[in-house]
């Protein structure tokens, strides 16, 4: 239903009971006037008191006629019209404010979501398949896939690390700066271009601390070690299944909103990176070995036709053996590089036995060396929260929160932390020759790689007016880690055969998680309109009321008060010099305060209305009635109609 419909729906139903109130109670009203008229013994009925159905149905007419309500306000019956009156002025405004059903943000409910899982997390040959290309897989059958994540790959990472930037130069024009990491700006990133992404930065070390304990003798090295979060980007799909039921914003005319907290992996990045000395990097530099002769190397056919020494042989140690995990001792082989890239270059390793790891090796304006590396993991210290409006969504990480329930450590306390993901190294291979990081192998220059390097820190501590390097290359690889969790299971590891890699049909996986949607829902917007549940309450005790009084009186009486009966009573009546001077201006003053009765006369069963006492007045409104209708103001305005012989209405 649409938000005008149910609106619609709404006010006309709080219409009809606002009209059933006002009939309700009026006709109370003249069953109790009437009765007390026709009872010898009470005391009758005022003038005053009959003007209360007018109060009810007109309420302007208390102040037209301020009289009445000065003179029978104060009675028990005039109250409780009084408060009628109040009622039936401010039922629709109350139902609006607190019946009337509105768009607003539901209660946070817990519940079991289910997501399709069709491949491993970073499943190259997956990626690329589901790639969006206009060229048929036929003209291209072998590079048509590479190619076309290559340019999505590139065009994901420089808008991210673009808009990364431009928040930097945002907090260093605000003076927000810090060395801090958590204090930093965050890694942000986009999702099929309406969802903004923002990742966390996790496990943050003490860069001072990290880098005086590699340094060597008198090299004081710089070491920069973060690990960046990222949402798990298959929640984006989760909220869409129509298993789910959830109402999307589309389905309330743009209207809609919702928000979820999910208790699955977070996809990570953990990127290193270490200054090193010209001979430091001799074991790792093939053109530096005795076999390159300090010359430049022939690249064709780089690594696959040169002497490097193969699996399970490991290479030469190096100085920063311990920091990247190289050697038998961690089962990790040392990358070997073709060349030392010129300044503002960066050269790759991107191939190796067994690896679990990118590395690029960049060399600053200085000369100075620096390498780095990249590894996948999927992290359990997060959850994922996305949002989701018309003008599109938001999707974040929750981290390291020891009081947050659906971190994925809470659901999955036995998993192991910081698992590295092998085949990621394979899309990041892919996504770094896409933004130019090898193009140091042949002196390329690339722009990337420049700025790169002009981000390489040069103190033992971050940059408070800079990012490094190291955050630089996390946020540009954030875009993997998106592209890898898509369709990619809601748990740490692949629970499908381990024969295959992909699924001939997806499954739905569940997983715990929180939800809030924005659906139609009753009650007060402000703390203010909660006075309104006042007038709810009365409208309801006064109903109940009326309607014991009609079951304890055993039907009804014919209700003199109403106009047209009221007439022919009147009309059927002896005149009364109660109202002497009435006639022309209306009763006022004690005049209204003249009790009534109705009596009957048995012989020929009819009806009349005859005045009671009347009560002590000051003055004699008794006139003649030549007086009356020489000085009355009605007298002008009879003699003028009168004389006509039609009106327009």
């Amino acid at each position: 239903m649409s938000p005008a419909t149910a609106t619609l729906i709404a006010a006309a139903i709080a219409k009809s009971i606002e009209l059933s109130f006002v009939t309700v109670f009026v006709t109370f009203l003249g069953q109790v006037l009437s009765r007390r008229a026709l009872v010898k013994q009470s005391r009758g009925i005022t003038i005053s008191e009959m003007s209360m159905r007018q109060w009810v149905m007109q309420p302007g007419t208390m102040i037209t006629h301020w009289e009445t309500v000065r003179y029978a306000a104060l009675t028990y019956l005039g109250m409780i019209a009084l408060s009628g009156a109040v009622i039936a002025m401010l039922y629709t405004t109350a139902s609006e404010s607190l019946v009337a059903p509105k768009l607003k943000l539901g209660p946070v409910e817990h519940r079991m979501l289910h997501g399709r899982v069709a491949t491993q997390f970073a499943n190259e040959k997956f990626i690329q398949e589901s790639c969006q290309t206009p060229i048929p897989e036929s003209t291209d059958p072998e590079f048509g896939g590479s190619t076309c994540i290559a340019i999505e790959h590139s065009g994901q990472a420089y808008h991210n690390y673009m808009q990364y930037l431009s928040n930097w130069t945002n907090s260093i024009g605000s003076g927000s700066g810090s060395d801090d990491l958590a204090k930093r700006p965050a890694p942000v990133a986009m999702l099929y271009d309406n969802t903004t992404v923002q990742g966390s930065w996790i496990s943050n070390v003490n860069m001072t601390d990290l880098s005086q304990k590699y340094s060597t003798g008198n090299y004081s090295r710089v070491v920069t070690n973060v690990t960046m979060a990222m949402p798990h980007a298959g929640v984006f799909g989760v909220m869409r299944d129509p298993v789910n039921n959830i109402l999307q914003p589309q389905d309330l005319e743009g209207l809609g909103q919702y928000e979820v907290q999910a208790s699955v992996p977070a996809p990570a990045v953990n990127v290193i990176c270490a200054s090193m000395q010209r001979e430091e990097l001799t074991p790792i530099v093939f053109s530096e070995w005795p076999l390159g002769n300090g010359t430049a190397v022939n690249l064709t056919g780089w690594p696959e036709n040169f002497p490097i020494p193969t699996y399970p042989e490991f290479i030469n140690s190096t100085a920063v053996d311990d920091l990247f995990g190289f050697g038998k001792k961690y089962g990790r082989r040392a990358p070997v590089f073709p060349k030392l890239p010129v300044n503002y270059n960066t050269v790759l390793n991107t191939t190796g036995w067994f690896a679990d790891s990118i590395y690029l090796l960049a060399t600053s304006a200085t000369g100075n060396y620096t390498m780095c590396s990249l590894r996948g993991t999927l992290t359990t210290k997060c959850s994922t929260r996305y949002s989701a409006s018309m003008s599109g969504g938001s999707m974040t990480t929750h981290c390291e929160d020891p009081d947050d329930p659906l971190a994925y450590s809470k659901t999955y306390p036995n998993a192991t932390e910081g698992v590295l993901q092998k085949d990621w190294i394979t899309v990041a291979a892919e996504w770094a020759r896409a933004i130019s990081l090898d193009a140091g192998k042949a002196d390329g220059a690339s722009s990337n790689a420049r700025l790169l390097t002009q981000l390489i820190p040069t103190e033992q501590r971050l940059n408070p007016s800079l990012p490094s390097i190291t955050e630089a290359l996390a946020v540009l690889a954030g875009c993997t880690l998106l592209t890898s969790s898509l369709d990619s299971p809601f748990i740490h590891f692949w629970n499908y055969s381990t024969t295959v890699s992909t699924l001939d049909e997806p499954q739905h996986q569940a997983f715990r998680a929180t939800l809030r949607t924005k659906d139609f829902a009753s009650g007060p917007n402000q703390p203010w309109q909660q006075m309104f549940y006042v007038v709810l309450f009365f409208t309801f005790a006064t109903n109940s009321f009326c309607l014991i009084y009609f079951l304890v009186r055993h039907g009804l009486v014919t209700d003199f008060i109403e106009p047209q009966n009221l007439f022919s009573l009147s009309l059927n009546s002896p005149p009364s010099h109660a109202l002497d001077g009435a006639c022309g201006s209306g009763p006022e003053n004690e005049q209204l305060l003249t009790s009534w009765h109705i009596k009957m006369d048995q012989q020929r069963e009819h009806f009349y209305i005859e005045n009671g006492q009347r009560p002590p007045t000051k003055r004699k409104v008794t006139r003649p009635l030549d007086f009356e209708m020489d000085t009355s103001p009605i007298v002008n305005t009879y003699t003028k109609l009168s004389s006509r012989h039609t009106s327009l209405l």
